[in-house]
């Protein structure tokens, strides 16, 4: 079972190298739920030697995009190739609400050879059967999922069927809420293949500056802690 940290800032990027973390989701602007990183980042973790996968998304919102979005989605998987990145996570629907089965497949040529995960945007399904079925026909390497639901708690009955349902033909990583609290929940009853986590809480930078903000950032304690809930031999 591997850990995946969703990492949107440098001090992320650090901490997953210090870690050990089986990989990353290499993104920024976590406040609104993630969007496509820089290249300068996307080489910096990279550089780190961790296991890069980048989030492909434009902009904050839903997941039915216009042409020109489509657009920077295919480049900026085509630019994740160039600087070697290790995967890419997408997820896009089409004006009915159903997958983009035709720029999904256009996504999986340029990837080529990289790993492709869907990310939860596949939890703004009704149902997941079908889904699931045409992410596995595509040959997409795993589902980032909190079972159609906000959070894992909230959707740990889906995540289970999900499980059940993949049946090994495709990975289920749960992620969407993960805590000290139910990571081990996760890892004993679950048993998924990958769990996603941040361990942000919400913080103030530049406190002095007229220009602070407030930010969802990393915290190392918070992250230690579930570590140790999950099982591993870490210390603050």
């Amino acid at each position: 079972m591997k850990l995946e940290l969703c990492a949107a800032s440098l001090d992320a990027i650090r901490l997953a190298k210090k870690y050990n973390f089986d990989r990353i989701e290499l993104c920024q602007n976590l406040e609104q739920g993630g969007m496509t990183p820089s290249p300068g980042m996307i080489e910096f973790a990279l550089a780190k030697g961790i296991e890069t996968h980048v989030l492909i998304r434009p902009r904050a919102g839903g997941f039915i995009y216009d042409e020109d979005e489509i657009e920077i989605m295919l480049r900026d998987i085509r630019e994740c190739k160039a600087i070697g990145a290790h995967g890419v996570a997408v997820g896009l629907y089409n004006e009915d609400g159903w997958m983009d089965r035709d720029t999904l497949e256009k996504m999986k040529r340029l990837a080529d050879g990289m790993q492709l995960t869907f990310h939860r945007a596949f939890d703004d399904l009704v149902r997941f059967e079908k889904g699931m079925d045409k992410l596995i026909d595509l040959e997409f390497d795993r589902i980032l999922t909190s079972g159609l639901a906000r959070n894992v708690d909230l959707g740990f009955d889906n995540l289970v069927k999900m499980k059940e349902y993949a049946n090994g033909r495709i990975e289920i990583m749960s992620g969407g809420g993960v805590n000290a609290s139910n990571i081990s929940k996760l890892k004993n009853e679950l048993k998924p293949d990958a769990i996603h986590f941040s361990a942000t809480q919400k913080d103030i930078i530049d406190e002095d500056s007229k220009f602070r903000e407030s930010v969802l950032a990393v915290n190392e304690k918070k992250l230690t802690r579930i570590l140790q809930e999950f099982g591993k031999d870490v210390r603050f």
